[in-house]
């Protein structure tokens, strides 16, 4: 079955930076787009960043100038580099990427999230 593990959350002081990373696995005929959503205590989840191929690129506002997603195609891998990080961007981060497997057409996955928390 078809995986996502994030990794790379943690505790950052404001203005800081931290590098996720989130590798899909399993029986993966072709991804069409990878991204990543977060979702803050009481909020729901929001989007922060998506990639379609390795260089088509969709940000959320908030992020604009500070996140930067990428993608390594071979690797099934989708990263978000996140700078100048405020307390606000303190969420549960989640991957997300849709997969069409060797056995069923295009689906969206999940992954289980990696906490990131903003504070001095």
């Amino acid at each position: 079955q078809v995986q996502l593990v994030e990794s790379g959350g943690g505790l950052v002081q404001p203005g800081g930076s931290l590098r996720l990373s989130c590798a899909a696995s399993g029986p993966i005929r072709e991804i069409n787009y990878m991204g990543w959503y977060r979702q803050a205590p009481g909020e729901e989840r929001k989007l922060v960043a998506t990639i379609t191929g390795s260089i088509t690129t969709n940000y959320a506002d908030s992020v604009k100038g500070r996140f930067t997603i990428s993608r390594d195609i071979a690797r099934n891998t989708v990263y978000l580099q996140m700078n100048s990080l405020k307390p606000e961007d303190t969420a549960v981060y989640y991957c997300t990427a849709r997969i069409a497997t060797f056995r069923y057409g295009e689906m969206n996955y999940w992954g289980k999230g990696t906490l990131v928390t903003v504070s001095s």
